[in-house]
């Protein structure tokens, strides 16, 4: 009866061990340790953060509307403030 449950544990350990891949070892803890921190800090913590900006404006716009305001500063329209190089002054010259 003893061995029944080592025997067991033998085939979890080696189940476990091949389906983490070939490398056995420190190595493969590392490669998983690598992977892992990766994935989080790609995938996993910029979506946590995204979904936690997006309720913490709902909450600030929810609350109270007149208090939100946005962090954005408005993109100018080029033609009205005559940033492009050569519009400046065409409307008014027009006007006259």
């Amino acid at each position: 009866m003893g061995s029944g449950w080592r025997r067991t544990l033998g085939t979890v350990r080696s189940f476990v061990s091949n389906s983490m891949g070939s490398v056995r070892g420190g190595t493969n803890l590392a490669s998983w340790l690598v992977a892992g921190t990766l994935a989080y800090f790609l995938w996993v913590k910029p979506s946590r953060d995204l979904h936690r900006q997006q309720q913490d404006k709902a909450a600030l716009s929810a609350s109270d509307p007149h208090s939100y305001v946005e962090k954005r500063k408005p993109i100018p329209d080029p033609q009205e403030t005559g940033l492009i190089y050569g519009n400046k002054g065409k409307e008014e010259a027009g006007r006259k």
